[in-house]
């Protein structure tokens, strides 16, 4: 086969693997590599010809493999340590997974010891080896074997080949390559994070060395929050999710988790009756998080309260454009704060919590100036200004707004539904299929461009959104345990479109792979009031 890379063609033989042909170029940091815009293993052979990069711990899939990776070595040292015990990887927390362990209690010496035998496994150097079995032996293997790790494999129509991952005598599967061997996961630390074990791995910034530990409490109370509810329903994996689906119970299910949020959101609007002080209420949360029909929700709630909402656009409050900052790329910045006319905006938020009356602009995004139509605003006793967009949380958006008088929320879908005990499902790739959907649904956006989009969109939350959300006074969970097997069979075909002469194709195929496993639940079963219609259609508010 004849192999490009980085512009040179290489002829290799048919059956050698990427590590084989192509060891004089791979150093120690590569741990995986790209053939043909898809993600696979150094033990890797091709069969065509075709187009090879490799990919380090800088680009989001060498993160991802090393993760993997890590947790693998994780649960093997468990395994070995503390035969009884059961591993479940619970959630992401910035740089970290949070892992809780049952049946046994985590303590201080219990994580020097996994931590110890972590080293000595990475230390030896010990092969990762995928390896595959039919349908039918992986039958035979798991009647025998009496286990979980996998098993969901079989669960997908048309697979053929059924695989699991060894190190020495240890197995299990991780859905996604995996490093080929132990010595990549040098650089982790494990902390003992109340009753759970939080392992940090470094971000894609800083691949040598891990950054100062920032907690998060209020993320982890509301994630704790919603785990135990989807606990005590059983419904915690995916495996369980399906089953569900099954056996046709999965329309009380919906009304269980639907009823959970309108719980949520009533708790929040008494919340804030109960603040008297209250006159601002900031929604802020990344993109896809449902921001649209909570904050409608939420209006009813607070009406059912006696206060009546009333809005303010900051897309409004946008400087001149010759005012505009710009990024390092010299196109102009339309998402740093400093892009809002924060004296025009704060003066007129005084303006209104102090019974005056204002003349709200309108942003001409053509002529990229504010233009005033004589658009009269007062606020009546009984109302309540609501205010969303993306530097809601940062007090420089109403830096002139006392504290008393505002109510910050920060809203985003934190999945806490597992695919099974060690494989967890990113609260990311959970936003970003909801993204494909609504897009395609309602902006007439292909799959590809919302992919593309998407790093930037990304950085973008990680700016301006990520960094406050520990200063909101409540955060809301918009995940729904179900809503992925109903967004499959809206994005599938829209990812099938995307083929391998796009970058995006890896990325693609993912996401496919992944929704591939879980059953499929009927849009005719999600409540017309439910967030999850404002990506899929049918909502009775106006979204």
């Amino acid at each position: 086969m004849k192999i490009n890379f980085q512009g040179i063609e290489r002829e290799i033989n048919e059956g050698s693997s990427i590590l084989e042909s192509f060891k004089d170029q791979i150093d120690s940091n590569v741990i995986a590599c790209m053939f043909n815009n898809e993600v696979k293993s150094l033990y890797f052979c091709p069969k065509t010809d075709g187009n090879l990069s490799f990919l380090t711990y800088n680009h989001r899939d060498g993160k991802r493999i090393y993760i993997r990776g890590l947790l693998f070595i994780m649960a093997k040292a468990i395994e070995e340590l503390y035969p009884e015990a059961q591993l479940t990887v619970n959630y992401q927390l910035s740089n970290a997974m949070l892992c809780h362990i049952e049946n046994i209690s985590i303590t201080e010496e219990m994580i020097e010891a996994i931590d110890k035998r972590m080293k000595e496994i990475i230390n030896n150097d010990i092969p990762i080896v995928k390896r595959q079995m039919s349908e039918q032996e992986a039958e035979e293997f798991y009647r025998t074997h009496h286990t979980l790790k996998g098993r969901l494999q079989l669960s997908v129509k048309a697979r053929g080949e059924i695989s699991l991952y060894y190190c020495e005598d240890y197995y299990n599967y991780f859905y996604g390559v995996m490093p080929i061997s132990t010595r990549y996961m040098k650089v982790y630390e494990l902390l003992k994070y109340g009753d759970a074990i939080l392992i940090r791995y470094p971000s894609k910034s800083t691949p040598n060395q891990l950054e100062k530990f920032q907690d998060n409490p209020k993320l982890v109370s509301t994630l704790n929050d919603y785990e135990q509810l989807h606990t005590i329903l059983n419904i915690n994996t995916l495996y369980k999710l399906n089953k569900e689906v099954e056996e046709g119970k999965i329309a009380e299910d919906v009304l269980i988790d639907e009823a959970l949020h309108e719980k949520k959101i009533a708790n929040i609007a008494d919340d804030i009756v109960k603040r008297r002080n209250v006159k601002v209420i900031l929604i802020a949360g990344p993109s896809s998080s449902g921001k649209t029909t909570f904050a409608q929700r939420l209006g009813i709630q607070l009406k059912i309260n006696g206060l009546k909402p009333v809005t303010i656009s900051v897309d409004n409050y946008f400087v001149e454009r010759d005012q505009n900052p710009k990024d390092e790329n010299g196109e102009y910045d339309f998402e740093c704060i400093e892009a809002i006319d924060l004296k025009l905006f704060n003066d007129h938020l005084s303006k209104l919590l102090n019974g005056e009356e204002i003349e709200m602009p309108t942003f001409d995004f053509t002529r990229g100036t504010k233009v005033f139509n004589g658009n009269k605003m007062r606020l009546k006793e009984n109302e309540i200004l609501v205010i969303e967009g993306i530097h809601c949380l940062n007090d420089r958006l109403t830096s002139l707004i006392p504290k008393e008088q505002k109510y910050k929320i920060y809203i985003s879908a934190l999945t806490v539904l597992n695919i099974d005990y060690h494989n967890r499902i990113s609260t990311t790739d959970t936003r970003l299929i909801r993204r494909i959907v609504r897009d395609h649904q309602f902006r007439g956006y292909s799959a590809l461009h919302t992919l593309q989009m998407w790093d930037s969109v990304k950085r973008g939350e990680e700016r301006n959104i990520f960094p406050y959300q520990e200063e909101a006074d409540v955060m809301f969970n918009s995940s729904l345990i179900y809503e992925l097997g109903v967004l499959k069979d809206f994005a599938m075909p829209l990812l099938m479109e995307i083929d391998n002469s796009h970058p995006e194709f890896s990325e693609a195929k993912r996401l496919y792979s992944f929704l591939n496993y879980f059953k499929s639940i009927p849009p005719e079963d999600i409540p017309s009031h439910s967030l999850l219609r404002e990506f899929i259609g049918g909502s009775i508010f106006h979204v």
